[in-house]
């Protein structure tokens, strides 16, 4: 850098430092622009509290509804709670939106809280009927109606505005558990859109655990409803599921184990939309699932809007007679709400277990000796069944050592197809069918399937106690603790444990009979197989320990006679009488021309194919 260039660079800096000097402002200068900026922040500040003191004037003071709503008047203001009740149940109503908050039924007391049961309660439900209107959706919730009249058992909601008027009338059927609702109008003919004359529902519920076991409650816990002459069906109990209904709905069903809440309509409800939903997280301790129903109900400002809401028990009696109540009468099928099984077991459910039940209920007796007298008689229709394929054990086990001697004459594995032939041909001969002990036995299992079903949805049982169980409709807990342990919980059920000890007794009575009918390589196979059929009552111990104790007592008891039973006919069967019995039927037929049945006759079949594939070889 040259000594030209210094210079000025030097030249410079003193220009710009000695402007810098001449341009500041004097000390008055400094003390005004302080006072100016002062004054500008006192009136930022007054400007915002004024602002934030409009803002809370404006949230406390009440929101004004717009005047062309239609029904403005009553867009706000608070409801009025009233009560109506007779003798089954007590419900609930608000006459913000004239709907249902809750209601209670009558005589049966909550196992989980005081009081008696709570059906739709006000925190956990909500009904939202909306109609719309070519201007605008009328939501009913949104209105607060007046009460226009009120007796103990009945009230008559309206809204009103210029000649135009919207009813609503909730009437409760006395010595029932069923609430009627007409939804009437006046003056709104023309108002409906165009081809949409329905009212829009939208149905929550949050279902509460009623009962002591959850897990068993909420098995028998759906969603449920009827088509239009059609079976009635569900969502699932265990697993979230959401479906769209095609066909029309006579009625929908928020159901727990014991009580439901259905809405029934005079017309059948159209594009309807379910979803169940299990809860989950922290806060769904005490809850079951969660419901959620929208559908269109056909609405015609001309006439009334008749719905039904039935707020009870899941009694069959109770809701084959609340089917009559109906639109629809007895093709309601309400009944259908007390799960009986596949249809095989409904039908024994209904008109055997039921009736038998009925009988010894109505005859004043506890449900304990109940249960027990059901097992018996129960047991008592099936005995000749279960004679007969004891006998045909007792058969095949005095014949066991001629089917010994037969096997010796087949030695080698590739004549089991000769000696399985000799043996059909054994039994033939004296009378003996292989098959005669496994066909009572099946004829014995839709019994005992349809009482699996029967009891858990029996509602007598609830609150029921006996011994040491305090409620026969759930699990017994005399033995319990704490912590949850894997696969047991936290209590341990007697009556479960006793059926389990019944059921691996009679698993090794079955197994020693089956060691008798079976000799060589099949003998061999048994011995392998009865070890996995004495795991059988461990797992049903696992799974049965959180049922219901009934269940768990009616299997017992069960257990126990077929112990008895069997211990009576093994004393009362003389085997030497048996087998002479065979050997008189055997020369009796020896000279009758040989039946090949229809196994037999595959048997050999199999067997000349075999031999002549040996023969090609």
């Amino acid at each position: 850098m040259d000594k030209n260039t210094v210079t000025g660079f030097i030249l410079i800096a003193l220009v710009l430092i000695g402007f810098s000097w001449y341009s500041q402002p004097s000390k008055e200068e400094l003390e005004a622009m302080a006072r100016q900026d002062s004054i500008a922040a006192v009136e930022q500040q007054k400007q915002a509290e004024a602002e934030q003191a409009k803002a809370a004037e404006a949230a406390a003071s009440p929101t004004i509804a717009d005047s062309s709503a239609l029904f403005f008047s009553q867009l706000s203001g608070e409801g009025q709670r009233i009560t109506l009740q007779n003798n089954k149940v007590k419900v609930n109503l608000n006459s913000k939106g004239a709907v249902v908050e809750d209601a209670e039924i009558i005589g049966y007391k909550s196992r989980r809280r005081e009081g008696d049961v709570v059906i739709l309660g006000k925190e956990e439900a909500s009904m939202k009927l909306t109609l719309p209107l070519k201007q605008e959706n009328l939501c009913l919730t949104d209105l607060t109606f007046n009460v226009i009249e009120q007796t103990d058992n009945s009230v008559t909601f309206a809204v009103n505005q210029e000649g135009k008027q919207l009813q609503v009338r909730y009437s409760l059927r006395p010595d029932a558990y069923m609430l009627d609702m007409d939804i009437t109008s006046q003056g709104l003919e023309g108002m409906t859109m165009p081809g949409q004359s329905a009212l829009l529902l939208g149905w929550k519920a949050t279902v509460l655990q009623q009962e002591k076991g959850a897990d068993f409650e909420n098995r028998y816990s759906s969603l449920t409803y009827k088509r239009q002459d059609k079976s009635v069906k569900h969502l699932s109990e265990t697993s979230n599921e959401t479906k769209d209904i095609e066909e029309p709905l006579e009625w929908i069903a928020f159901k727990n184990q014991f009580f439901s809440a259905v809405l029934i309509a005079e017309k059948p409800m159209t594009k309807a939309t379910l979803a169940t939903t299990q809860p989950s997280g922290d806060n769904a301790a005490g809850l079951l699932k969660e419901y959620e129903a929208a559908a269109q109900i056909d609405f015609e400002a001309s006439k009334p809007t008749k719905l039904q809401l039935y707020l009870g028990p899941n009694d069959f009696h109770i809701l084959k007679d609340h089917s009559k109540m109906t639109a629809y009468g007895t093709d309601a099928d309400l009944d259908e709400l007390v799960y009986l099984g596949w249809w095989i077991f409904r039908f024994i459910n209904r008109w055997s277990i039921l009736y038998i039940f009925d009988w010894l209920k109505h005859a004043g007796l506890p449900m304990g000796l109940v249960l027990f007298l059901l097992t018996v008689i129960v047991k008592v229709a099936v005995w000749p069944t279960q004679k007969k394929s004891y006998m045909s054990s007792a058969k095949m086990r005095v014949l066991k050592p001629k089917l010994d001697e037969l096997s010796k004459q087949y030695p080698n594995p590739d004549q089991a197809m000769q000696k399985q032939q000799a043996m059909m041909q054994l039994y033939s001969q004296y009378g003996v069918s292989p098959m005669g002990g496994c066909l009572p036995m099946l004829i014995q299992a839709p019994i005992w399937i349809a009482l699996f079903n029967f009891i858990p949805n029996a509602i007598d049982l609830r609150g029921e106690s006996f011994l040491w169980a305090d409620d026969l409709s759930a699990y017994d807990d005399l033995i319990r603790w704490s912590t949850d342990l894997p696969l047991i919980g936290n209590h341990l059920s007697i009556f479960c444990v006793l059926f389990s000890a019944t059921n691996l007794i009679n698993t090794w009575i079955s197994m020693r009979q089956q060691q008798n009918q079976f000799t060589g390589e099949q003998a061999q196979q048994m011995k392998m197989m009865q070890w996995m059929m004495y795991l059988m009552p461990l797992m049903f111990f696992f799974v049965f320990n959180g049922y219901s104790s009934g269940l768990s007592y009616y299997y017992f008891v069960s257990g126990l006679l077929s112990i008895i039973t069997m211990w009576y006919l093994r004393w009362s069967t003389d085997d030497k009488k048996l087998l002479a019995g065979l050997e008189a039927y055997h020369e009796q037929h020896k000279n009758d021309p040989k039946k090949v049945s229809g196994l037999q006759a595959r048997l050999e079949a199999l067997q000349k194919m075999q031999q002549e594939q040996a023969k090609r070889r």
